[in-house]
């Protein structure tokens, strides 16, 4: 695995991270909407820090906060959010969400989070990734529940998880009047299961749109519908 990843307009460093730049977080980054041109976001356990860098690319935000609560991963971000073009705006706190919530009085206009979700039965295959996935793993209740008191009364949050748990998901939001607008499910390829559920929530309850995207056609061909969200962003697209 790479120390660094390099994007089109920023690069990534990722050697004190366990959870790498992956496309979840890309195709999160990419899908989020900007359609109410936010002011402020909040990145719920940034990681690295890629998304709030692909918000910073895409949009005019002042404030773009993220929210880690790995000492090492962090440090990471803030390096990177350092060393990008946007680093005015980019702002990393260190610490839990529960905690984050109790000492914050802002409220954000978009909230995007990657969700280090864990699973029994979920593994990688590299124990060290999976300790990490499972030792900082977001409970769904507590994100959705720092999610409504840290979102503008007309904001969206966007997330992706595995599709297995979109409709666990969906029900806990609806508890706390958070609703889907979109979502979009993934596949890796026309034939396989979809994999993960792209989900944009608001309070307003309305009718909401779901599409699927399929990454490849076969090995390394990608389709039409990718390359036009990601090509802002990869190198090779």
């Amino acid at each position: 695995m790479s120390r660094h990843f390099r994007f089109k307009q920023f690069t990534v460093r990722q050697d004190r991270c366990a959870m790498k730049v992956g496309t979840d977080g890309v195709l999160l980054g990419a899908w989020a909407s900007l359609e109410k041109e936010p002011n402020s976001i909040l990145d719920i356990g940034s990681g690295t820090g890629v998304i709030s860098m692909m918000m910073a690319q895409r949009c005019y935000a002042e404030i773009i906060d993220a929210l880690e609560i790995d000492g090492d991963a962090y440090e990471q971000c803030v390096e990177n959010f350092e060393a990008s073009p946007w680093a005015d705006r980019l702002f990393c706190y260190h610490a839990g969400l529960n905690e984050f919530v109790l000492e914050i009085e802002d409220n954000y206009d978009l909230i995007v989070s990657n969700p280090p979700f864990y699973s029994e039965d979920f593994t990688s295959g590299d124990a060290s990734r999976d300790t990490a996935r499972q030792s900082q793993s977001l409970p769904f209740t507590e994100l959705l529940e720092g999610v409504s008191k840290l979102l503008l009364p007309g904001g969206l949050f966007a997330t992706i998880i595995p599709y297995k748990e979109e409709k666990r998901f969906t029900d806990l939001a609806a508890k706390i009047d958070l609703f889907p607008r979109r979502i979009m499910r993934v596949k890796g390829n026309p034939s396989s299961e979809i994999k993960r559920s792209l989900i944009e929530f608001g309070f307003d309850k309305k009718e909401g749109k779901i599409d699927t995207l399929i990454i490849e056609t076969e090995r390394h061909r990608y389709t039409a519908e990718y390359i036009a969200l990601t090509q802002d962003f990869y190198l090779k697209m």
